[in-house]
């Protein structure tokens, strides 16, 4: 019983909690309900009232336009607070765009100042309330101006009208309420408007005056209309000038304004007078002393970050190429400026380096957020740049090395005495003109005489101007080649800047910019940067200039100004290395070696090319070839950099036999070396005379590198298919490369071609008619290195330009096609040049960019660009015609043959080993010494058999008839006689192998069977069957033999060895 009443009393409560949550859910309901209605109601009366509102706007406005009457300004006033409460940036364009209008068309009416929109201003009760509205109506003019694109015609007249709103209200002049009495106005109406710009520039003006400026100008074309460009322009000028300057607004306008990609030359363009605004105000010497405090410059730079800052330098540079005035007066401010900018440039640009980069057509590549408008702008921003450069601004930042004059030759007394070669009396030229106009004035020749504090402010100045061009060199990257033009363009600028480092210091020249390198101090610094920008700007003057500008018009620098600054180059570079100086060096240190070496490289090769140095000029004298090998076996750093860049300082004949000391070390490292304890492997092959070049070839070509390096026997089959007798110890494998090489060689072939005038070998461009074309250039390849690895010389001249090629010169940056072109043609080299210098203008010449060539009796048109056979040959692209077709002759047109036998020698002869030679050395390595021949080291290493010996009358009279009764050439011929080569052994003939040996001979060469018994005792007491006087002279040029007759007669002898080597210039083999 008592349970059931529990449980109906649960079910009891139960039930009346549900009801209660029932009741409270209900009254939620209903709360909801009656909020949601009431935001609804809200909103519907919102949207109402909205268009209530927008409908009575549109009204007033269509009203307006019927033109019934001309509505008061109090009218607009409410309108427009109306407007401004419903105001929605979208939905109300039009609206606003109509109200706009309407203020403006009130500010224009006569004589109405009811009408004035202004007037309000003047209300005591409207006052607070007007100035509210006009700043938030400005305000929304400015954010439909980051919207509005100016290219877009609608946009461009939205942009137009808003501009005018800004200019109309931030500015007194145009307000006719302030005419007359309405004068006394003026100030606080100036302060109102001072008020109002104070406002938008806290919101933000300046951001967009830049977007519209980036939008309208950022392209290659400019969208922004002349006057769109004067009202922004002249609105962004407004809060300056109304500052006084102050540091804040210079501040934001050089960030927001300035930074606009070639702004200044837009201005300049589209309206030059607000330059003259510019310059009324003189604002480019309030920018340059603005940034010149380092903090203020830092903190523009890292707010523009590098692209805009660049934009900035530009828009300076341009400014500084107009104001002469200006950049005489602040040229140590601008230039710190500029500095400062460009080596932030380079920071951020090293900084920004990753995989993630993006090409900048000027600062090169680094990670960037890709800004196509910026890019668009690019070409104009070069252009700004180029005034940099240009020869203008060089006139007036180098005034003071340009203004010294050169002694002339009635002041060459004053200086020591130096030698004066007839080249010096030729003049000075004008860039464009030098073959056409001549200077009557002959200047003294330039060296070091010291004599000028380097702590002085000349030459501080002169410093900091290298150390700015010399920034912009490393800091522009891609336009490198332009600014080293330009900083070349001025003849006297070089030479000048040279005299001017010729009188830095006690003794002038080598000895203070070595003291610079050991002092870590700014002063060091920049005058090294002096040095290094002197070398940069001459390497590329006498880059390109051609030999005819360099030898006889001697443009910039006389011959003898280039002997004593190789000299000094000479003994800098050399300092450097052998001091250690560059075995740690880092950075600037290392820029600054590989600058004046390259310099003194240019100058080295063009030397070896045609000499304008002395005899020995090169050497260095303190210099002792021992120490330098003793280094080298220790593995010494600074003697295999030294080998590394400046080889030439030491003699050649040491190079050459440092050279074989390196090959008979390799022969030792692959057992290719006899020794007590072990033979090295021999590769036997056996050569069909009739079949030399396809069996050598075939049986050569597939040995490994190490084989062809090893020791290789010959036997030779004769035409019956009989071996031939004789056993080879190395003689007849030299007679086998002699006979290849002079089959390969021979023009006829087709392998190889002969220059025009000397007569020099180069790769055939038409040798791929040959089958196999390129696997025979590389077994030619292979049997040059051969010949050059085992010291054999062979009479193979080359082209100077091949040569450059086998060294691998023509990979350097420096290399120049047309400097080695007259080593392949010099008529065709000619004709280039002769185009170079033309006067007139070269396309009536009918050129295009590229070359007809008569290929067996065809006419083939090679293009040297793509579809370079319609494109003409203009004054504009006329040097590069000159390079293209001198790179297509010596380069495009052999490119697989040279790398084909390149790669043949270098299987064979390691680059690093022939890069200690020039190209003229590489030829006597291959061919021999030019010298002239010395008979009493001939006669000193040569072995006699048969009877002969150095007291032997016979020989007396070969030895007195070499000297005295041949000439110098048939010397030449005697010894091509007897070796197959016109030329003596670099090292002399103690390195001639075999040994020149002469035997004595009684029977015809069939029939000799070599020394016997009786022969030598014959020959030794000079006992014959019969007089030899019919037999001529032979040679076996295998053994570098000559075999003589006895003969009883000086004369004989004589006629007979004359006659014998006149009739076999070629290879005579026995």
């Amino acid at each position: 019983m008592f349970s059931a009443s529990q449980s109906s009393k649960a079910q009891f409560l139960d039930k009346a909690r549900q009801a209660r949550e029932e009741r409270r859910e209900l009254k939620e309901r209903e709360r909801a309900a009656v909020q949601l209605q009431a935001l609804v109601r809200r909103f519907l009366c919102r949207c109402r009232l909205q268009r209530e509102i927008r409908r009575e706007v549109e009204d007033f406005f269509g009203a307006t336009e019927c033109g019934s009457s001309k509505r008061s300004a109090l009218a607009i006033f409410r309108i427009a607070r109306k407007l401004l409460f419903v105001f929605h940036l979208k939905e109300d364009k039009e609206r606003f765009e109509k109200l706009c209008r309407c203020i403006l068309s009130s500010m224009d009416v006569e004589n109405e100042p009811k009408v004035w929109y202004v007037s309000l201003a003047l209300s005591k009760d409207l006052t607070l309330l007007w100035i509210k509205q006009i700043k938030d109506i400005l305000w929304f003019c400015c954010e439909f101006l980051k919207q509005l694109k100016p290219d877009i015609l609608q946009d461009s007249r939205l942009v137009n009208l808003h501009l005018t709103m800004l200019v109309t209200f931030t500015d007194t002049s145009t307000w006719k309420i302030l005419r007359g009495k309405g004068e006394t106005l003026r100030p606080a109406m100036n302060h109102i408007c001072a008020n109002i710009m104070g406002h938008l520039n806290q919101k933000g003006f300046y951001s967009v005056l830049q977007i519209l400026l980036t939008n309208g100008l950022a392209r290659s074309r400019p969208s922004l209309s002349k006057g769109s460009l004067t009202a922004v322009f002249s609105l962004a000028l407004r809060p300056v000038v109304a500052a006084q300057f102050s540091d804040n607004l210079l501040r934001s306008f050089l960030i927001h304004i300035m930074s606009v990609p070639a702004m200044m030359t837009h201005l300049a363009t589209l309206t030059p007078e607000r330059l003259a605004v510019l310059e009324s105000h003189d604002l480019l010497r309030k920018f340059i002393l603005f940034l010149s405090r380092e903090a203020h410059c830092g903190d523009v730079c890292m707010c523009l970050e590098g692209s805009h800052t660049l934009c900035l330098l530009g828009n300076l540079v341009y400014l500084g190429s107009m104001n002469d005035k200006v950049l005489e007066e602040e040229t140590a401010h601008f230039v710190g400026v500029l500095i400062h900018m460009l080596s932030y440039c380079q920071k951020y640009v090293s900084q920004k380096k990753s995989n993630l980069t993006h090409w900048h057509p000027v600062l090169g590549w680094f990670s960037q957020t890709v800004d196509y408008g910026l890019n668009e702008s690019m070409p104009l921003l070069t252009k700004q740049l180029q005034h940099l450069w240009g020869v203008h601004m060089i006139r007036i930042l180098f005034s003071d090395v340009l203004s010294k004059k050169l002694l002339e030759n009635q002041d060459i007394a004053q200086l020591p005495a130096q030698p004066v070669s007839p080249q010096n009396s030729l003049p000075m030229k004008n860039l464009f003109k030098r073959a056409f106009q001549k200077s009557a004035s002959v200047r003294n020749i330039l060296k070091p005489v010291g004599g000028k504090r380097v702590d002085s402010a000349e030459v501080q100045k002169v410093c900091s101007i290298c150390v700015l061009y010399q920034t912009t060199l490393t800091t522009l990257t891609q336009i490198r080649l332009q600014i080293l033009t330009g900083l070349t363009y001025l003849d006297d600028l070089l030479p000048k800047l040279w005299a001017f480092i010729c009188e830095l210091g006690p003794q002038g020249g080598l000895k203070l910019f070595l003291e610079c390198l050991n002092n870590d101090t700014e002063e060091s610094k920049r005058l090294l940067a002096m040095l290094m920008l002197f070398c940069d700007c001459s390497r590329h003057l006498i880059t390109i200039l051609d030999d005819i500008e360099v030898y006889e018009e001697q443009i910039s620098f006389k011959l003898e100004e280039l002997v004593t600054i190789s000299s000094f180059l000479n003994s800098f570079v050399f300092k450097m290395i052998w001091d250690g100086i560059v075995e740690n060096a880092r950075g600037e240190t290392l820029e600054l070696f590989h600058s004046v070496h390259g310099w003194l490289m240019v100058l080295y090769e063009r030397d070896c090319r045609r000499r304008f140095a002395p005899e020995d000029h090169w050497l260095r004298k303190d210099l002792k070839p021992s120490v330098l090998f003793q280094e080298l076996d220790k593995d010494k750093k600074r003697a295999q950099l030294l080998l590394q860049y400046i080889p030439h300082v030491i003699p050649h004949k040491n190079r050459v036999l440092l050279f074989r000391n390196m090959v008979t070390k390799e022969k030792e490292k692959l057992g290719l070396v006899e020794t007590s304890s072990a033979s090295p492997h021999v590769t036997h092959i056996t050569i069909r005379r009739s079949r030399m070049l396809e069996d050598g070839y075939e049986q050569l070509r597939q040995l490994s590198q190490n084989a062809m390096k090893g020791v290789i026997r010959v036997k030779f089959v004769n035409d019956l298919g009989v071996d031939e007798a004789g056993i080879d110890q190395d003689g007849v494998f030299k007679e086998f490369l002699e006979e290849i090489i002079k089959k390969v060689f021979d023009p006829a072939l087709n392998l190889f071609k002969t220059t025009s005038g000397d007569e020099r070998l180069y790769p055939s461009p038409t040798s791929y008619i040959h089958e196999n074309y390129l696997q025979l250039f590389e077994f030619v390849g292979k049997m040059l290195g051969k010949a050059v690895y085992e010291g054999i010389v062979v009479d193979v001249p080359f082209a100077s330009f091949f040569l450059s090629q086998l060294l691998g010169h023509h990979h350097s940056v420096f290399y120049s096609s047309v400097d080695e072109l007259p080593s392949l043609d010099s008529e065709f080299y000619k004709n280039l040049t002769s185009i170079k210098r033309y006067d007139g203008d070269i396309s009536d010449l009918g050129l295009t960019l590229s070359y007809d060539e008569d290929v067996m009796g065809q006419l083939v048109c090679h293009e040297l660009v793509p579809g370079g056979k319609t494109i003409p040959v203009t004054n504009e692209n006329k040097i590069s015609y000159i390079h293209l077709m001198a790179h297509f002759r010596m380069h495009t047109q052999i490119k697989s043959q040279t790398a084909a036998l390149i790669s043949g020698f270098r299987s064979i002869i390691k680059p690093e080993w022939i890069r200690m030679f020039s190209a003229p050395e590489l030829q006597r390595l291959i061919s021999g010494d030019n010298a002239e021949i010395d008979l009493e080291d001939l006669k000193k290493h040569t072995v006699y058999y048969g009877g002969f010996h150095g007291s032997h009358r016979v020989i007396i009279w070969l030895w007195d008839i070499l000297a005295n009764d041949f000439s110098p050439e048939e010397r030449a011929m005697f010894l091509k006689f007897v070796t197959s080569c016109s030329r003596p052994p670099l090292l002399g003939f103690a390195y001639l192998k075999p040994p020149f040996s002469i035997r004595c001979v009684e029977v015809s060469d069939d029939q000799d069977t070599g020394d016997t018994l009786g022969s030598v005792l014959r020959g030794f007491f000079t006992i014959r069957k019969k007089e030899p006087g019919g037999r001529l002279p032979t040679s076996s040029t295998c053994f570098n033999l000559l075999k003589l007759p006895n003969y009883s007669k000086k004369s004989i002898l004589r006629e007979k060895l004359r006659y014998a080597i006149s009739m076999n210039t070629g290879f005579e083999l026995s």
